[in-house]
């Protein structure tokens, strides 16, 4: 059952993040990135930028070859033993983290942080218009956040930890690339038609219930009414 579960939350994480693959924090999908910054240039307070397939994660440098980054875990809901919290976040831990909204602000190495992808150096400072705190201030706003927090996937994920370590105010580029997707979803006036022919589909293939019938009704309705 927990096999299944996680399956059916990867496929549903790999979608969400497609509508995400287009927002300025995900612009170097597809590119050949800069190698990674060799430990030697790395300052302390440095923002660390990880694309992925889709999405790009993000970590604050501290010094000594370690990175602090806000990570899904659900391994701190249920236990406080440090020598298991401190092991590699696997996938089962982090989707059930994702699931249950909770996640920790851990400190690992560059390599276990990057874990196998190049690593992009403070390319976030363009993107965002914003004053960058001083490298010492960052880490030490990184450092004292250490331990479990609340985790959601748009509203409080790594992106909103660095921004707020480095510059000040918890943002999220790519929650506001998701946010706009879907307020031009919900204005296209087309889904409302589809919607309202899925509803009919569904009505005549399981037939008239309060489980299908509502769902025809009000999907289609409120679609009209925020177009």
């Amino acid at each position: 059952m927990l096999d299944t579960l996680i399956f059916l939350l990867e496929k549903f994480f790999f979608f969400f993040f497609s509508f995400l693959s287009s927002s300025p924090c995900s612009r170097y999908v597809g590119h050949a990135p800069p190698p990674p910054p060799h430990a030697a240039v790395l300052r302390r307070g440095d923002l660390l930028e990880v694309p992925r397939t889709l999405f790009t994660h993000f970590g604050i440098y501290l010094g000594n070859n370690r990175v602090a980054h806000l990570i899904p875990d659900i391994l701190p809901a249920v236990t406080s033993d440090a020598r298991l919290l401190r092991r590699k976040v696997t996938n089962t831990r982090l989707l059930l983290g994702v699931l249950a909204k909770r996640a920790s602000v851990r400190v690992d190495s560059v390599e276990d942080f990057a874990y196998g992808a190049r690593v992009l150096l403070n390319t976030m400072d363009r993107a965002v218009n914003r004053r960058v705190l001083p490298g010492e201030e960052a880490a030490r706003r990184a450092e004292c956040l250490l331990g479990s927090a609340p985790y959601s996937l748009l509203w409080n994920n790594c992106e909103h930890f660095v921004t707020w370590c480095r510059y000040g105010a918890a943002s999220s580029l790519q929650t506001e690339q998701f946010c706009q997707w879907l307020t031009l979803l919900i204005r296209d006036q087309r889904n409302v038609a589809l919607a309202a022919l899925l509803g009919l589909l569904s009505l005549a293939y399981l037939g008239v219930s309060s489980g299908t019938t509502l769902p025809a009704i009000i999907i289609p309705f409120t679609l009209w009414m925020a177009s």
